[in-house]
């Protein structure tokens, strides 16, 4: 069994995969103090963060120099949601990084619209 680690990023068995447990990186913490969408966009606002954080916060801060997700900042860094959450909320607190909620796109609710919609549908069939 061979441990790696590459850079700053977290301890890797080639077996085990990650050693470190997720939720040993928000310190155990499962909510985070901000509600986040997972389509939510958060972005770097310059201020450097006062206090230790761990190495994951400053890989998210990497992450977050251009607007990007939540579900993507959680994918980079191999870490459940609820995980990348609780992070994200630790540098929104200390003001690292800004949200916005998802932009969602503006549905059509024209009844007659969706119904030609729905014939159409059913011509094709």
């Amino acid at each position: 069994m061979s441990a790696a680690v590459t850079g700053d990023g977290p301890w890797l068995d080639d077996a085990a995969g990650r050693l470190v447990r997720p939720f040993t990186v928000s310190n155990g913490r499962t909510r985070p103090t901000i509600a986040f969408d997972l389509m939510s966009q958060v972005m770097v606002t310059g201020v450097t963060p006062l206090g230790y954080l761990g190495p994951e916060h400053g890989e998210a801060l990497d992450l977050c120099l251009a607007p990007v997700s939540v579900a993507e900042v959680a994918a980079h860094l191999k870490l459940p949601a609820a995980v990348a959450k609780v992070l994200l909320s630790d540098l929104v607190d200390c003001g690292a990084l800004t949200t916005k909620p998802p932009v969602t796109p503006h549905l059509p609710t024209d009844r007659a619209l969706l119904e030609a919609v729905l014939d159409g549908l059913r011509r094709q069939l």
